[in-house]
């Protein structure tokens, strides 16, 4: 069966193998036991899962020793003197990277320690395929360091001051590495942010945001009805996040969906599973249903037809344009619901199709670990935001699902649509990308109010933690990420890699 999306621009598709009947369960009543729910649902095919993959890092110790001579200046800084100094410094970091490694929530490889004593030691290692180097310049020479961080991957130095036999490099990789002994940085692959000082705590972030950024470059997304952007600054969104993010866009048109979501319609076997999840979805502690029934289920058969692209594209993220009208008359509800229950699994789901604020989703996700919620902003004042939204995920903190209302669609008053009433008093990471993918701006917020007003379901008042009129005054581009927690730390690390201007509300 050949793969409907290789048109679409989809290069590594399969076609899915079409379902089977359930033959056990066909005189089974629509309405299920939550028990029998779950055992339709344990039916259901293999899917395609989340992906998040290991950032590869490799530590090296960079030192040399010297040889005494007499009525002279034989020893540089440093506490790496004999052999048996080197051996005990390669088994403390390999015990403290080790300790580090089990506190990482991402994904993290670190490979074997390696040495490096001169610069054929240096290129010898970065000629190996990994993603990060963490020098541990100990000391050795200028030509060692630039030959591993001359490589074109992602670099990392770390000194020691009292963590540890001090480093020569604690006191001369600002004036001799990085400034080139002049008054201006001179070295490529690194800055004054990529040099730690004693605090594994320090080197996990970073590498956290390296881990999120490798996720997010060249990430595949589905994106039914084409991708878009918000307003006249956002025409040319797609067009950006190919070339900054380098991401791969598979577009799916609206009459391939419709297509599809008539064969779902027809597969008994299918529309069974599907309105067994929506019983088990509707019986989970905390759900309230405030809409029609059939809402409901009908958005969990238009998650089956999600489900279908993503194993198809091979990806884990997709994106619905002109969600405010175009799919409702073919799904007979809306895209909200399942674009909630889609992030609570792990996946990366957007309504909108907006690929100015959509990249941020993607590295955001990727540096969290958790889901994602895009959502439109108002007007800051007195210390307050509203960020709203039809399409919020429930698990927001990855694990535990917050309680929810299932309304319609407000602009609507049509479908499925969760209200999630976010946790008060949790701190959300909002990220706000510019138009022009030059620069974007950040800051913490408290959740102070789950209000219901008369805006879009999902709707939180955050109070800004940082310089509200400096927000205002700046603020950028349209829709905002947000997310639980605070990561604004990596996310400014990561988009120094790709050279987009930083702001930071809350510093």
């Amino acid at each position: 069966m050949s793969c409907p999306l290789v048109s679409a621009g989809c290069r590594a598709c399969t076609a899915a193998t079409r379902r089977q009947f359930l033959g056990a369960l066909a005189g089974a009543p629509m309405v299920l036991s939550s028990a029998g729910a779950r055992r339709l649902r344990a039916a259901q095919p293999a899917r395609q899962p989340p992906v998040r993959v290991a950032l590869k890092a490799q530590p090296v110790l960079v030192y040399s020793l010297s040889k005494r001579k007499e009525a002279w200046s034989w020893r540089p800084w440093g506490g790496l003197h004999t052999e048996a100094d080197v051996a005990a410094e390669k088994e403390r970091i390999g015990r403290e990277l080790a300790a580090m490694a089990r506190q990482a929530d991402f994904p993290l490889e670190l490979l074997p320690l390696a040495e490096a004593r001169s610069p054929a030691e240096a290129e010898a290692v970065a000629r190996n395929s990994y993603d990060a180097t963490i020098m541990f310049a100990a000391s050795g020479p200028l030509s060692a360091l630039e030959a591993l961080a001359r490589a074109h991957r992602w670099n990392l130095m770390f000194v020691r001051h009292r963590s540890g036999p001090v480093y020569l490099w604690y006191e001369i990789a600002h004036p001799r590495f990085l400034r080139k002994t002049v008054d201006y940085y001179g070295q490529p692959n690194m800055g004054v942010d990529d040099v730690v000082v004693d605090s594994y705590a320090e080197l996990l972030w970073r590498l956290r945001a390296l881990a999120g950024l490798k996720n997010a470059l060249g990430k595949r997304i589905v994106a039914v009805g084409g991708p878009s952007g918000w307003g006249a600054g956002g025409k040319l969104a797609p067009q950006r996040s190919r070339e900054v993010f380098q991401l791969d866009i598979v577009t799916v048109p609206y009459s391939d969906l419709g297509e599809r979501i008539k064969r779902a319609r027809s597969d008994d076997s299918l529309v069974r599973r599907a309105h067994a999840a929506a019983e088990e979805y509707l019986g989970q502690k905390g759900v309230r249903l405030e809409t029609d029934k059939k809402f409901v289920l009908n958005a969990f058969v238009l998650n089956e037809v999600f489900h279908d692209l993503l194993d198809e594209a091979r990806t884990d993220a997709i994106t619905i344009n002109q969600c405010m009208g175009t799919i409702m008359p073919l799904a007979e509800t809306t895209a909200c619901l399942p674009l909630s229950v889609l992030n609570d699994a792990g996946y990366m789901a957007f309504c909108e199709s907006d690929f100015v604020v959509i990249p941020s989703g993607i590295l955001l996700h990727y540096i969290s670990g958790r889901p994602v919620f895009l959502n439109d902003p108002t007007w800051p004042h007195d210390g307050v935001v509203t960020i709203a939204h039809c399409t919020a995920p429930r698990k927001m903190d990855g694990k535990t699902p917050e309680p929810v209302r299932i309304l319609t669609h407000f602009e609507s008053d049509y479908g499925a649509a969760p209200k999630v009433e976010m946790r008060k008093g949790a701190l959300m990471t909002n990220l706000i990308p510019d138009f022009n993918f030059r620069r974007w701006l950040g800051f913490k917020g408290q959740i102070v109010d789950v209000p219901f007003l008369d805006i879009c379901r999902s709707q939180v008042d955050l109070s800004v933690q940082g310089d509200l009129a400096r927000l205002v005054r700046e603020m950028v581009g349209f829709h905002w990420m947000s997310c639980y927690g605070d990561y604004l730390k990596e996310t400014g690390y990561a988009l120094a890699k790709l050279g987009i201007e930083w702001t930071n509300v809350s510093a």
